[in-house]
C-alpha cells in the first residue's frame, strides 16, 4: 500500500509539472502589491498530496508564491500546524492579518480565498 501511494504520488507531481497553469500577468506595481499581501501567508503542505497540488496550482494561476511548509518531513512545521490549527491536516493556509492568525483547511476554501484576494 505505501508503494502505491508514494507511486501515486509521484504521478501526480509529474502531471503538474507537465500541465503547470499559467499565470495571470500583472504590472509591475500590482505584482509588487500581491507579493506584499502575499508575504502574510504561509502554506502547510505535504508535497505529493493530491489537495495540495491543487492549492499550488491556484497560486501559480494568481502569479504568486509564500511561504510553503512541508509538514510531513519536517517536525517544526508539523508542530506548528498542531499547535496553532488544532490537527494535523494539509492544506492548511496560515493567514496573519494585523496580528490575529486565521487557519483555513479544506483546499477549495483556500482556493477560493486566494482568488479573493489576487484577482
Amino acid at each position: 500500500m505505501k508503494f502505491i501511494r508514494w507511486f501515486l504520488g509521484r504521478v501526480i507531481l509529474l502531471l503538474n509539472f507537465v500541465f503547470s497553469p499559467k499565470g495571470v500577468k500583472r504590472s509591475a506595481d500590482a505584482q509588487q502589491t500581491a507579493n506584499e499581501k502575499a508575504q502574510s501567508l504561509a502554506l502547510y503542505q505535504f508535497e505529493a498530496c493530491p489537495f495540495c497540488v491543487k492549492v499550488r496550482r491556484a497560486m501559480k494561476r494568481q502569479s504568486v508564491s509564500f511561504d510553503l511548509r512541508d509538514a510531513k518531513n519536517d517536525q517544526a512545521h508539523r508542530a506548528e500546524l498542531e499547535a496553532g490549527g488544532g490537527k494535523i491536516k494539509v492544506p492548511c493556509l496560515r493567514i496573519e492579518k494585523e496580528g490575529n492568525v486565521e487557519w483555513m483547511y479544506e483546499s477549495s476554501d483556500i482556493v477560493a480565498y486566494l482568488e479573493k484576494e489576487f484577482a
